[in-house]
């Protein structure tokens, strides 16, 4: 039997519900002899653990704050990857390892199955790794203007990113108030829960939607906030689903029981509630 490995690292990690969506690809595929693991990978350390990986390591699902570093020990990207500036997966290849960002996909899905179907504006919170993602995957969706919503200071690297998608860019601190914020169609939040902004005051359109990238620990206080005002907020499971449908066929070569691992997944989430 041929062994394969695989696995998710970050840090935090414990967390992670990754292992539970590429198991259950394993299972629904029927690929025998597959592992997939959990490992604690601070900043910083990315380069040394995969030289350390034994040669039937096949690929990784990276996590913060690990995104940059993978693309940059990758030897080829794929190009959203390169726009982005950051990978959430790297897959073993002939000259080392491939860097692939599959978080914009995830986000495109899981953003069109909240009911986004067209929309010109749009509000992204946070200005880091997975809010590049999220410019990437709005521009896709037919977004024009978008204002990046901060605690600060807007990330350079996200500005530079809007204005090379053709983006009209705008940016508010929390500071400024829920009037200074817009009216936009759709909401994108990257921040960890407890970092969001108010949204007492903050008066969004019908039919806007509310997207939280977080998935753990739901409601977030943030989702509870935004549902006493009568807008329903989805949560990032279905990114987090999406993104590793992607993974899978880059990791396996096989197309991802995407059914399977929903359901694996939604089993998860109950169990942590």
């Amino acid at each position: 039997m041929v062994t394969r490995h695989a696995g998710v690292i970050g840090s935090p990690i414990a967390h992670s519900l990754s292992p539970v969506l590429h198991e259950a690809a394993y299972h629904a595929l029927g690929l025998q002899g597959w592992s997939f693991h959990r490992d604690h990978v601070a900043a910083g350390d990315l380069a040394a653990y995969v030289m350390g990986l034994p040669e039937d390591w096949v690929g990784l699902a990276v996590t913060m704050p690990l995104k940059e570093e993978a693309l940059a020990l990758a030897t080829e990207a794929d190009e959203v990857a390169t726009l982005t500036g950051g990978a959430n997966t790297l897959t073993r290849i002939a000259s080392g390892w491939r860097a692939d960002n599959t978080d914009v996909y995830g986000l495109q899905q899981a953003l069109r199955d909240g009911g986004l179907t067209t929309t010109d504006s749009a509000v992204v919170v946070g200005s880091g790794a997975t809010a590049r993602s999220a410019l990437v995957a709005l521009s896709h969706l037919g977004v024009h203007e978008v204002r990046l919503l901060v605690r600060e200071e807007v990330r350079p690297a996200a500005l530079e990113l809007a204005a090379r998608l053709g983006l009209h860019a705008t940016t508010s601190r929390y500071a400024d108030g829920p009037t200074s914020w817009g009216h936009p169609g759709v909401v994108v939040n990257t921040v960890p829960s407890g970092a969001t902004p108010p949204v007492d005051g903050w008066e969004l359109p019908e039919g806007a939607v509310v997207f939280d990238v977080v998935y753990a620990g739901w409601p977030t206080p943030w989702a509870a906030a935004w549902a006493a005002h009568g807008q329903t907020v989805t949560r990032g499971d279905g990114m987090l689903l999406h993104q590793a449908v992607r993974q899978v066929r880059l990791m396996t070569g096989h197309a991802a029981p995407t059914d399977a691992m929903a359901t694996a997944l939604a089993v998860a989430l109950e169990a942590g509630r």
